[in-house]
């Protein structure tokens, strides 16, 4: 059978990595708190790069050491779409899992959505976090307080105000999607694009699905099997 296998922050939740709607994804600036979706935008990164940098990197790039855990082990020979950026499944030796959402140990080109550009390894390690904001200000190529396109870079990770595009493989993503015989959720709060979009296409092949999670979210899907539990049960149990 051809399961495809779509994860979401609560399998990297066993791994240390806050899940992002965490009580610590929200940012103060000034005298304003910031949602992480209002954090996590292109908008942000362009209008305030100082503090989106700031956010990014305590989101996630403290986190970036971490490593697998049982259920990423688990999914390392499975086809796997995952929207989690911490990169942990490919550390668990999956070779071809998709990073939907971009991945933590890469940037890009700061480009027009769309362009051709190649991700390539990001320098974490030459940032300095006695001088943050400069630090990460030269790690990503930014000279007069805002990022220029086509000069400087940016983390390599879809934001809320931008979409889809080949960069994140979204086509081999609704490929996997469309030829799958039963596709699993795991640990997703089904508040994404790419969760919406594999359930319609779920309900247009007939494919069957799947939901595994303590509190699952209810699908409208005329074929949902719920499996209220962790991940790592899940597995125990396969």
């Amino acid at each position: 059978m051809n399961t495809l296998y779509i994860t979401g922050a609560g399998v990297s939740a066993a791994s240390g990595i806050p899940t992002f709607r965490g009580e610590d994804g929200y940012w103060t600036i000034g005298s304003k708190n910031y949602t992480p979706m209002e954090m996590a935008t292109r908008a942000m990164y362009q209008n305030a790069p100082k503090e989106f940098l700031a956010w990014y990197y305590h989101r996630f790039a403290t986190y970036r050491n971490h490593g697998p855990n049982d259920v990423h082990h688990w999914l390392s020979d499975k086809n796997l779409i995952t929207q989690n950026i911490d990169g942990l499944d490919g550390k668990a030796g999956n070779k071809n899992y998709i990073a939907i959402h971009g991945r933590l140990d890469q940037m890009t080109l700061f480009h027009h959505q769309g362009d051709d550009v190649t991700p390539f390894t990001a320098p974490w390690e030459k940032v300095d976090e006695s001088c943050l904001h400069d630090s990460l200000f030269e790690v990503f190529n930014i000279q007069n307080q805002a990022p220029e396109l086509n000069h400087s870079f940016k983390p390599y990770v879809l934001l809320f105000d931008e979409y889809y595009t080949e960069l994140y493989r979204i086509s081999e993503a609704q490929k996997r999607m469309i030829n799958a015989d039963k596709i699993v959720f795991m640990g997703t709060s089904f508040s994404v694009n790419i969760t919406q979009m594999a359930i319609e296409i779920a309900r247009d092949y007939s494919i069957p699905i799947e939901v595994v999670d303590p509190e699952p979210a209810h699908i409208l899907h005329p074929n949902v099997n719920y499996k209220k539990m962790m991940a790592l049960e899940y597995i125990q149990n396969n």
